[in-house]
């Protein structure tokens, strides 16, 4: 697996009617194809996120989603970014993404993550606990999911999960790249340097080098290449050449750019590659004014030479 230029779908909310937008989608999905980008992901939210809109405006099943996106589109590597762990039993999401790498010719990826919108929780009936009960849900889900994709059958009796012999087949392959996000220094990046093959790093611009430096720390204890473990960045981008920065929400700075395709380029350089990250993960903002179809190009045309594609 390698994820230099990633393109994430944030929401779904086009201005469209409910028939146009998953049209909407495909039409992103195909662009990004198109422009060379060798990823795209959605979220796996079943309400928008503060700071992107209410909670009741359009969000989409994420699994549901991707395997239509896999019939829509033939090179880019599909996944979430990603899958909160509280919301399916291990089992289940062994199954499908699974499922997904088989009808997308194996280009499924497995983002997961410990889950951390309370609100969905609370409303949908998932428990939500602590963080550390969460993320000890995601290692004991980590024992289950993954024999299961290597094809094996674990059994398990455990705190949070129990199975027996539990299989997932087909498989397209014995290996599904594995992606977590975030940048936690005392768990989330020693569990990816443990299991995973690519980290998405969710942190502000600022804090890059810290968290770089501790993910090489990591790796060596365990004996691992740190190169071995890939990096990217989640950052918004608001390609427009008419904002400007006192226009981004003072939450979002630290993981934004912004200004013209080639303003966007030059910052994501700066901010992101030059400070050692391996790859980038654009999330375009089209709530304001749609989908505008092109912007995304020109972007990934300009960050090519600097990703090595």
């Amino acid at each position: 697996m390698t994820i230099r230029l990633g393109l994430q779908i944030p929401n779904f909310s086009y201005g469209t009617g409910v028939a146009e937008m998953f049209p909407t989608v495909i039409a992103q999905a195909r662009e990004a194809e198109a422009a060379g980008f060798d990823s795209v992901f959605l979220m796996d939210h079943f309400y928008q996120l503060p700071g992107l809109g209410t909670p009741d405006q359009p969000m989409l099943e994420a699994y549901t989603a991707l395997g239509a996106l896999a019939a829509a589109t033939e090179r880019v590597q599909l996944g979430t970014l990603v899958t909160g762990n509280t919301y399916r039993q291990p089992t289940l999401l062994a199954k499908a993404i699974t499922t997904l790498d088989v009808i997308s010719q194996g280009r499924a990826v497995l983002g997961i993550g410990t889950g951390w919108f309370e609100l969905e929780h609370d409303s949908l009936g998932y428990e939500f606990g602590t963080f550390t009960d969460r993320f000890n849900k995601l290692g004991e889900a980590l024992d289950i999911i993954l024999p299961m994709l290597a094809g094996e059958r674990p059994t398990v009796s455990g705190k949070y999960y129990r199975t027996q012999e539990a299989m997932a087949e087909p498989r397209f392959r014995d290996h599904v790249p594995l992606m977590i996000g975030g940048s936690g220094e005392k768990k989330t990046i020693p569990l990816a340097a443990k299991h995973f093959d690519h980290l998405n790093i969710i942190a502000g611009f600022d804090e890059l080098p810290r968290k770089l430096q501790v993910v090489k720390e990591r790796c060596e204890e365990i004996g691992r290449d740190p190169a071995t473990l890939e990096t990217s960045m989640l950052v918004v981008a608001m390609i427009d050449e008419n904002v400007t920065a006192d226009l981004i929400p003072e939450d979002f700075r630290q993981q934004a750019v912004f200004g013209s395709p080639e303003q966007v380029a030059e910052q994501v350089k700066e901010k992101v590659l030059d400070a050692g990250v391996d790859g980038v993960i654009l999330s375009p903002v089209t709530s304001i004014n749609g989908y505008q179809p092109g912007g995304a190009t020109a972007v990934a045309e300009l960050l090519k030479p600097h990703l090595g594609l």
